[in-house]
């Protein structure tokens, strides 16, 4: 387990998504290629089980399970951040403290919003997780056509649980809002973007530490990280227009997400089976034509930048 002082990130993370056989139950071989793919693609670390990874649809079990066999696979190699999503404060800090001590680096907590909270109420919530473990926790937000938790609650958290250091925002627009949680943590809460790194070279020059996107994309767009970070703007847009339609389609719905993103891992050697679990949608023929569209315009990237389609059995890793 990476040691919580040590814990700073810094690029990319993505999110694991959960493989699945042909009967729908977990696929953890698979699940071990995935994390040896975000090794290779140059991730910063990795989290699951999170919407990416059809949290939702898994069991309290299946959810620990699969924290579990990403820590195995990593071997300390990478950090593992363990997604912990339970309305009940009281379950998402049993199974937090659990998953700290199984080796998760850091917890990631959805705020609850089936209902809507006051901030008071979210803070002690947050508070409760926050007294149950010592690794980090990162807040994430993702709130279609509401706020976000403020600047203000964001800061009085921090300074009565110095632990919680990052909050995950998935909205537009919010380059002031990452500039305003610095200046008011003084830069000890990091900021990382969400919704598939939609706006991360938007938000790169207000300070954002990190991104969390799919997994799929993960050494591109650590390529346009690394080169944005560099000052080299204009090459990482070159790079970046080339996945954003993808992207862009991808989150339209987010089962279709899970089709869009397991056909590209399948597409590129990594997956066997692109299988999502259901309840889902069932792709329509041109939802069908334009997934193989979009990702076949990722591969022809991939190939022209001299890329390999699964770096994890390339024998190269990605910088």
């Amino acid at each position: 387990m990476t040691s919580p002082k040590d814990f700073r990130i810094d690029g990319i993370v993505p999110i694991i998504p959960t493989p699945f056989h042909p009967d729908e139950e977990i696929d953890f071989d698979a699940l071990g290629d995935l994390v040896e793919f975000a090794i290779a693609g140059g991730a910063w670390g990795v989290c699951l089980p999170a919407f990416a990874s059809e949290f939702y649809k898994l069991s309290e079990q299946e959810r620990q399970a699969v924290v579990l066999k990403a820590v195995e696979q990593a071997r300390g190699r990478l950090p593992v951040i363990a997604q912990v999503n339970y309305p009940a404060a009281r379950l998402a800090a049993r199974v937090a403290a659990e998953m700290q001590q199984a080796g998760a680096s850091a917890i990631n907590v959805a705020v609850p919003r089936l209902f809507a909270l006051p901030e008071p109420d979210l803070a002690r919530y947050f508070g409760r997780i926050l007294d149950a473990i010592e690794v980090p926790l990162v807040i994430q937000d993702f709130n279609p056509g509401g706020p976000s938790v403020s600047v203000e609650f964001i800061r009085d958290l921090h300074r009565a649980h110095s632990h919680f250091r990052y909050v995950k925002l998935e909205e537009p627009l919010m380059g002031a809002k990452t500039e305003a949680i610095l200046e008011a943590t003084s830069g000890e809460v990091g900021v990382i973007e969400g919704w598939g790194g939609m706006y991360m070279l938007e938000l790169m020059p207000s300070g954002i530490c990190g991104v969390m996107p799919s997994l799929g994309l993960v050494d591109l767009l650590a390529r346009v990280f690394g080169l944005a970070r560099n000052g080299r703007r204009d090459e990482a847009f070159a790079v970046f227009q080339g996945i954003l339609p993808q992207i862009v389609f991808s989150l339209e719905h987010m089962e279709v997400y899970h089709h869009v993103e397991k056909s590209l891992l399948a597409d590129r050697g990594v997956l066997r089976e692109a299988n999502v679990r259901a309840a889902s949608v069932t792709p329509r023929p041109h939802v069908e034509e334009y997934t193989r569209f979009v990702n076949g315009g990722v591969l022809a990237l991939l190939d022209r930048l001299g890329m390999p389609r699964n770096p994890a059995k390339s024998g190269t890793v990605a910088v």
